[in-house]
C-alpha cells in the first residue's frame, strides 16, 4: 500500500499513531474544575454514605443536600487533593481521618465544569464538627438501601437564548438556524424527609449503580 503523506511529512501511520488510544475529554483542559468526596462510614457493620445540607446563608443552592466538595484552587495539587482539602474544611476534620480508595468518572456537567468524584472512608466520624459557614447539618444513609433504590427520573429542558454578539451571519441559517434544546434528567432520591436531586443524585446514581453491577468478589 502506497503511504499517503500529508503535507510531505507526515504519512498515515504517523497520524494514527498520534490519535490511538486517546482518552482525553475534548475541553478538559480549559474547563472549570470541581471536586467532591462521597464520604464511606461504618454504622454496625454497616456501610453508610454521609451527606450534606448545605448553609442557609450561601448564595448557590443554600439548603440543598450535597457531598464534600467544591471548585479546585491553584494550591491544590491535584483535583484528589481539592476533594480532601473540601472534605476536610467542610466537616472540620483532618486529612489523616480520611482513606481514599478510588476515583469514579468524570462528571461533565457543562462544557465549562468538570466534576471529578472520589470515593474513600471516614475513620473516627465522631470527631466531625461541621464548619456552620458552609454545613447546616449532615446526616448518613445506609449502603443496602441506596442499593435497592430506583430513583425517580424528571426531565428539564433549556432552551437557546439570542445572544447579540454571537456571529449569526457565519452560520447557514443564521438566526433561524435551528438550535437544540438542551434536556436533562435529573433523578430524584428521596429519603426520610430529604430530597436528594441535582448533580449529587447524578454521583450517587451512578455510585450505586458500580456497587450493584460490579460484583468482583
Amino acid at each position: 500500500m502506497e503511504t499517503v503523506s500529508v503535507g510531505d511529512f507526515m504519512d498515515i501511520k504517523s497520524i494514527a499513531r498520534r490519535i490511538e488510544n486517546d482518552e482525553a475529554i475534548i475541553g478538559e483542559e480549559t474547563a472549570k474544575k470541581s471536586a467532591v468526596f462521597i464520604p464511606l462510614i461504618l454504622q454496625e457493620d454497616t456501610w453508610s454514605i454521609l451527606l450534606e445540607v448545605r448553609a442557609a446563608q450561601l448564595k448557590r443552592q443554600p439548603g440543598d443536600i450535597c457531598f464534600p466538595g467544591g471548585r479546585s484552587e491553584k494550591r491544590d495539587g491535584s483535583v484528589r487533593e481539592t476533594a480532601i482539602r473540601e472534605t476536610c474544611e467542610e466537616l472540620g476534620i483532618t486529612k489523616e481521618h480520611i482513606t481514599m480508595i478510588g476515583q469514579m468518572g468524570t462528571c461533565i456537567t457543562t462544557s465549562e465544569l468538570f466534576i471529578y468524584p472520589f470515593v474513600g472512608v471516614l475513620d473516627q466520624p465522631e470527631l466531625i464538627r461541621p464548619n456552620p459557614d458552609e454545613v447546616q447539618e449532615i446526616f448518613t444513609i445506609p449502603l443496602p438501601w441506596l442499593m435497592k433504590q430506583i430513583p425517580e427520573k424528571h426531565m428539564l429542558t433549556f432552551s437557546v437564548n439570542e445572544s447579540d454578539d454571537f456571529p449569526y451571519d457565519r452560520i447557514v441559517s443564521g438566526k433561524n438556524y435551528a438550535f437544540r434544546d438542551l434536556q436533562i434528567t435529573e433523578p430524584f432520591y428521596d429519603y426520610e424527609g430529604r430530597t436528594i436531586w441535582g448533580l449529587t443524585a447524578r454521583v450517587l446514581e451512578h455510585f450505586v449503580f458500580l456497587m450493584n453491577h460490579r460484583m468482583f468478589d
